[in-house]
C-alpha cells in the first residue's frame, strides 16, 4: 500500500510544482529555468543580463522542490533541460534556441513586447 500513496504523493508534489512555476512564469516579463553549475544556462543568463533584460532565475539545484518543478515543466513544456527559457508567459526553449533567436535579431523584439527590455534602449 505503501508505493500507492507515495507515487499519489509525489504527483501531488509534481502538480504543485508545476503550478508555482505557472505563477512564476505568469507573474515575470522573462523566466530562466536554471542550474547554478550548468554552463548553457550560465550562457543564457549572461547574455540577458548583457541586454539588461529583467527576468527571475529559479535555480532548480537550489529549490527544495527543483526535481518536482523540473518533472513539471517537462510535462508543461516537453523540455527536460535546462535552461528552461520562458518570455511574455510563452516557452521558448533552451540555450541554443535562444542564443539562436538573438543572432537572429529575433530575442530583443521579444524581451521589449514583454516589457523586460525599455523600449528607448533598444539598438538597431
Amino acid at each position: 500500500m505503501g508505493s500507492l500513496f507515495s507515487s499519489a504523493q509525489k504527483r501531488e508534489d509534481i502538480d504543485m510544482a508545476l503550478a508555482k512555476a505557472k505563477q512564476i512564469v505568469s507573474s515575470n516579463p522573462v523566466v530562466v529555468f536554471s542550474k547554478t553549475y550548468c554552463g548553457f544556462c550560465t550562457r543564457v543568463k549572461k547574455l540577458l543580463s548583457e541586454l539588461q533584460a529583467t527576468h527571475k532565475v529559479i535555480e532548480l539545484d537550489e529549490e527544495g522542490d527543483g526535481d518536482e518543478i523540473q518533472t513539471g515543466l517537462h510535462e508543461w513544456t516537453g523540455q527536460r533541460t535546462v535552461p528552461n527559457v520562458f518570455i511574455n508567459g510563452k516557452h521558448i526553449g533552451g540555450s541554443d534556441v535562444v542564443i539562436g533567436k538573438h543572432q537572429q535579431g529575433q530575442l530583443v523584439p521579444l524581451l521589449v513586447e514583454a516589457g523586460a527590455i525599455p523600449k528607448q534602449t533598444m539598438h538597431s
